[in-house]
C-alpha cells in the first residue's frame, strides 16, 4: 500500500512538471503581436543557408529570405552539387531581387560524416560580417527574423537558436509531427532554457564570429555527429549561455509519410543518445506515456479503477497542451488529441531503439553514430 502512495506521488509530480513545462513554453513562444523594428544601430549580418533538394515549400521558405525588413544583411545559399535540383530556383530568386547581396556557392568542403556542416564551412568563410545566421533551407522566416533572433543575445550568450514551429500540414503524418515537434519537444526546450541549461537547434543559430572561431571556427562542429550538439558543448566550455528566441519560427511541413517522420524521430534520438547520454537518460521520463503508465500501476496496487486513472492522467496532460497550442496560435485539429496518444506508444519505442542502433541515413547519406565513437577514440 505504502509503493502505491509512492507511486502515486510520483505520477502526480511528472503531472505537475508537465504542466510547469507547458506555462514556461505559454510565456516564451506566445506570438508577438507586431513585428519587432531594427535597433536604430543594427549591425550587419551574413545569413548562411545550405540547400539540398527540393523540399515542401521550398520557394516559400527561400524567398522569405529576400524579404526581411533588416537594414543591411547578405545572404549565401550553399549547395553541395552543381545539378542539384534546388540551384535553378535559387539562381531564380537571387535573380528576381538583384538588389540585395546574395550569391549561391557550389561544392562543400568534406570536414566530417555530417553533409549539412559541410555544406556550410564554405559559407562560412565567405561571410563578410561578424553576425553569422546557419538557418536550414525549410526555414520560414519572418520579416523581422534577423532583429528576433539578435533580442535574444544578452551579455553572457555564446549563440541564439530557434527551434522548428511544424505549420501548414497537409496530411495526417505532418499533423502527427506537429505533435512531436510542437507541444512536446519545443515546451521541453523552453523548460531546459528557462532553468538555464538550454541547448542548440540545429535550425536556426545566430553566431558572433568570434564566438565560435575562439572555438575553433566552423570546423570544430565536427567533433559531434550532430552540429548542434557540437555547439552547445563550444558554447558551454566558453563559459557562455545559450538562449532561445522568443516565439518559434515556423517550419512549413506539407505532406509527410509516416516512414520518413518515423526515422527522422530515431535518427534524432540516436544522436540525442550519443551527444548527451546522461541527458538522455531520463527524456523517457517527459513524455505523457510514462505517467500514465505509473498512475495506472499505482491504481492498481491501491484498488482504485485503473482504466480511469490513466485515462485522467492523459486527458489532463493533453489538455495541457491542447491550450499551450491554442494560446500560441499553433496549429490545432479535433485530431490532435488522437496524435498525441499515437506519439506516446511511439516514444518509448523510440526511446529503446536509441539505445540499441546505431545507424541511418539522412537526405540519403549514410551515418553512424557507431563510427563517430570509433573516430573520436
Amino acid at each position: 500500500m505504502t509503493f502505491g502512495y509512492a507511486l502515486a506521488f510520483f505520477c502526480f509530480v511528472l503531472v505537475v512538471l508537465n504542466f510547469v513545462s507547458v506555462a514556461i513554453a505559454m510565456r516564451r513562444a506566445k506570438p508577438r503581436k507586431t513585428p519587432l523594428p531594427p535597433a536604430a544601430d543594427a549591425p550587419p549580418v551574413s545569413i548562411v543557408r545550405p540547400v539540398c533538394g527540393i523540399d515542401n515549400f521550398c520557394e516559400e521558405t527561400l524567398g522569405s529570405s529576400f524579404k526581411l525588413d533588416y537594414p543591411r544583411y547578405e545572404l549565401i545559399f550553399c549547395v553541395a552539387r552543381a545539378n542539384d535540383l534546388v540551384v535553378p530556383l535559387v539562381e531564380r530568386l537571387m535573380a528576381a531581387h538583384p538588389r540585395l547581396s546574395a550569391r549561391l556557392i557550389v561544392g562543400d568542403e568534406k570536414v566530417s560524416a555530417n553533409p549539412k556542416l559541410n555544406n556550410c564551412v564554405r559559407g562560412w568563410d565567405a561571410a563578410r560580417y561578424d553576425w553569422i545566421i546557419l538557418a536550414d533551407s525549410n526555414v520560414l522566416m519572418p520579416r523581422d527574423y534577423i532583429q528576433r533572433l539578435l533580442a535574444s543575445w544578452g551579455p553572457k550568450t555564446g549563440l541564439v537558436c530557434s527551434m522548428p514551429q511544424g505549420s501548414h500540414p497537409q496530411n495526417i503524418w505532418a499533423e502527427l509531427e506537429i505533435a512531436f515537434l510542437n507541444t512536446y519537444q519545443a515546451r521541453w526546450q523552453y523548460a531546459a532554457d528557462g532553468v538555464g541549461t538550454g541547448f542548440a537547434q540545429g535550425k536556426n543559430m545566430l553566431w558572433r564570429r568570434d564566438v565560435l572561431e575562439g572555438g575553433g571556427g566552423i570546423r570544430a562542429l565536427a567533433a559531434e555527429i550532430a552540429e548542434d550538439a557540437a555547439s552547445t558543448k563550444l558554447v558551454r566550455r566558453a563559459g557562455l549561455k545559450i538562449n532561445l528566441v522568443d516565439s518559434p519560427f515556423a517550419q512549413p511541413l506539407g505532406r509527410r509519410t509516416l516512414h520518413d517522420l518515423w526515422h527522422r524521430q530515431i535518427r534524432w534520438a540516436r544522436m540525442r543518445r550519443k551527444t548527451f547520454p546522461a541527458h538522455y537518460l531520463p527524456e523517457i521520463l517527459a513524455g505523457c506515456a510514462t505517467p500514465a503508465l505509473v498512475g495506472a500501476y499505482a491504481a492498481d496496487l491501491l484498488a482504485w479503477n485503473v482504466p480511469l486513472t490513466a485515462g485522467l492522467v492523459l486527458a489532463s496532460l493533453y489538455c495541457g497542451e491542447m491550450i499551450l497550442a491554442y494560446a500560441n496560435r499553433w496549429h490545432v485539429s479535433w485530431r490532435l488529441p488522437f496524435l498525441f496518444l499515437l506519439r506516446d506508444l511511439m516514444q518509448p519505442v523510440i526511446y529503446l531503439d536509441a539505445w540499441l542502433m546505431d545507424d541511418f541515413v539522412w537526405r540519403g547519406t549514410a551515418m553512424s553514430v557507431r563510427e563517430e565513437e570509433k573516430q573520436s577514440t
